[in-house]
């Protein structure tokens, strides 16, 4: 299989030497690297042209004559690469020495799959490793991985994103599939729009081990970020009910507008969709709760009976408990 690496830049210099290092260390090397440039202000075409004349595969720079952003950038990009194989690659990280090698050799061995993942342990500033991986963050776990492996991812990522770009591969003949990436909804970037789509057919596995080393930090674009602080018990029942409704509201436009998108398509069982209004259904009856918690309290019954408070939280009664009394 030939490879191509698509590395989407912006403003890279700082930590840009240790990722093309690390994909130069490569034990199965690629083919060809292919790098989108969002119009950088500092050195990164400087230090791409350098890293260029000293690699035997070849490095195709395009600096992209206005500022994409992050998910037409790696359209853009991807769709650039000839290799067999594509490799998603941001600036930031490292890779493991067997990153490539793993994971065409699980393509190979998995012709039914058309893409494959895996974990990653975080790293710092300094590329020091935290002690944690991002499966962990996400709380991909055991039971997690198992449901995915039974047909159940698609219904994992309507929950929630699993799938991190940069620990992506997938093969080039599926890019007509799942482009042009979509943007009316911005949470739902490249990596994740690739991953539903496929998981919906059943196209897309995983390798458990690390094999990235995905860098955690204040000035990254997209990834992880700080998780949300914990609402206290107090709070609860002192702020402004808006503030409560807000992301409720923001949750069931979502989930309207991924059916629309998913639902246009007709390459998807449309049974697999039926979670998705149900999903929005929830959203917009706990949205638009009533004040007075009396007259709330037979819909929020409702959503209970039916189950539905799952969609809001793997700890449902927190929620269910929350619009009954907040």
């Amino acid at each position: 299989m030939k490879v191509s690496v698509a590395m989407c830049t912006y403003n890279g210099s700082r930590y840009l030497p240790e990722q093309l290092e690390s994909i130069r260390r490569q034990t199965l090397p690629i083919h060809e690297l292919v790098v989108c440039d969002d119009r950088s202000q500092d050195t990164t075409i400087q230090l791409l042209e350098t890293f260029a004349a000293t690699v035997s595969f070849p490095v195709h720079i395009h600096v992209n004559p206005s500022n994409l952003g992050s998910t037409k950038n790696f359209e853009k990009c991807m769709n650039l690469c000839t290799g067999d194989v594509i490799f998603c690659c941001d600036q930031d990280d490292l890779w493991h020495e067997t990153k490539v090698a793993r994971q065409v050799a699980y393509l190979e061995q998995h012709p039914e799959m058309d893409a494959v993942f895996t974990n990653a342990q975080i790293i710092d500033d300094d590329s020091q490793p935290v002690d944690r991986t991002i499966w962990a963050e996400i709380e991909f776990d055991a039971d997690a991985q198992q449901r995915w492996s039974t047909g159940q991812a698609y219904d994992i990522l309507f929950g929630g994103y699993v799938v991190t770009g940069a620990t992506l591969a997938i093969r080039r003949s599926i890019l007509a599939r799942v482009s042009p990436f979509p943007v009316a909804y911005k949470e739902l970037i490249h990596d994740a729009w690739i991953a539903l789509v496929l998981s919906l057919q059943d196209k897309i596995g995983f390798i458990a081990d690390e094999l990235l080393f995905y860098r955690k930090h204040s000035t990254q674009q997209v990834g992880f970020g700080q998780k949300k602080k914990k609402v206290t018990l107090k709070s609860r029942f002192s702020r402004d009910r808006t503030l409560k409704l807000a992301p409720l509201r923001e949750k069931a436009a979502n989930y309207q507008t991924l059916y629309g998108l998913l639902q246009a398509r007709n390459d998807i069982p449309r049974e697999k969709l039926a979670q998705l209004i149900e999903r929005q259904k929830h959203f917009k009856v706990r949205a638009t709760l009533p004040q007075s918690r009396l007259k709330r309290l037979p819909r929020v019954l409702g959503e209970c009976i039916q189950g539905r408070y799952r969609y809001s939280s793997k700890d449902w009664w927190l929620p269910f408990l929350g619009d009954l009394f907040e």
